[in-house]
């Protein structure tokens, strides 16, 4: 597959003719993929959402370049706690915007190293990569790629431990605005629970909801039913969807599925359990709360991660 540049595309994307691209997605949660090890190739915002726009474009949710740590700031910084941290996941929303984690992403990052000859990851192995919400543990596994994703805070934690809602949400589709909790997975989220199915289908996400106070650096919107039971064998079950800072209503989130998880499970107060499945319109993905070691419990992400296309800019 060639993708070609035309008259209506930004002038610096023709400086990435020749970039040899991938496409994959997690869930559903779809990204463009790009080796750049020696960061040769400067990516602009403008490029990126030429790239990912759906009807211009190869369309995406976002891109991904692979580049090694020492090539970038941020990952230079990590480095030092972390030496083994090679690889540095630079993540684009579907904007051009920066963000700081991704979920889905980062799995699928991992697979496209792999893929590419980039690193060796057998099955039970993991690997350290860098991002810009610090470092994270990929481990690989017979059915995917699981995540430590880190601990989980709140945005807002006098608000939230004070009245268990630190946040108000208006969207379309909702009669009345909806109290919500802002968790941080590394990037910001602002959970809001419904009552039914049919209500969280009713709920118009074509443009981003309103949230009140917002979080600094904006936030992805997650509306999550929980299943009733709630819990069955042991773990938690809840459906959600999202619709993501930078891009839209996405097909799944993988930060935004720990953080619905969070919310809910601290919502459900002590005794709700530590397992969680998480359906999302493009699949299931599995959210664990892990004890801390000397420290506070840390989230891991599990699920599928796909490579569906390769290709050369043009």
């Amino acid at each position: 597959m060639t993708i070609s540049t035309d008259a209506n595309l930004p002038a610096d994307l023709a400086a990435l003719a020749g970039l040899p691209f991938a496409k994959g997605h997690g869930t559903g949660n779809d990204f463009i993929l790009v080796a750049d090890p020696d960061g040769a190739y400067g990516i602009s915002p403008a490029a990126v959402a030429a790239l990912c726009d759906r009807h211009r474009g190869i369309g995406a949710d976002g891109l991904i370049r692979a580049i090694r740590s020492e090539q970038l700031p941020e990952g230079r910084a990590l480095l030092a706690a972390a030496p083994d941290a090679e690889w540095f996941m630079d993540y684009r929303n579907a904007d051009g915007s920066v963000s700081e984690m991704c979920g889905n992403g980062v799995r699928v990052f991992v697979h496209f190293l792999a893929d590419q000859g980039l690193v060796e990851l057998a099955e039970g192995q993991s690997l350290t990569i860098g991002t810009r919400a610090g470092i994270k543990v990929v481990s690989r596994s017979a059915n995917g790629y699981a995540v430590d994703m880190g601990p989980w805070t709140f945005i807002f934690p006098d608000h939230a431990v004070a009245k268990s809602m630190d946040s108000v949400v208006h969207a379309d589709g909702l009669e009345v605005p909806r109290p919500a909790l802002s968790i941080s997975m590394g990037n910001p989220h602002t959970v809001v629970a419904l009552a039914e199915l049919g209500e969280l289908a009713a709920t118009k996400l074509y443009e981003a909801p309103q949230v009140e106070p917002l979080p600094e650096h904006g936030t992805n919107v997650e509306f999550v039913v929980p299943a009733d039971p709630l819990v069955v064998d042991g773990a938690g079950s809840i459906t959600m969807r999202v619709h993501e800072r930078g891009v839209g209503e996405t097909q799944s989130c993988g930060t935004g599925a720990c953080a619905a998880a969070a919310a809910i499970r601290y919502w459900a107060g002590k005794g709700a359990p530590d397992d969680w499945q998480v359906a999302v319109p493009g699949g299931v993905v599995r959210v664990r709360f892990l004890p801390g070691q000397d420290g506070p419990e840390h989230v891991e992400l599990s699920g599928p991660a796909v490579l569906v296309a390769r290709g050369t800019l043009a």
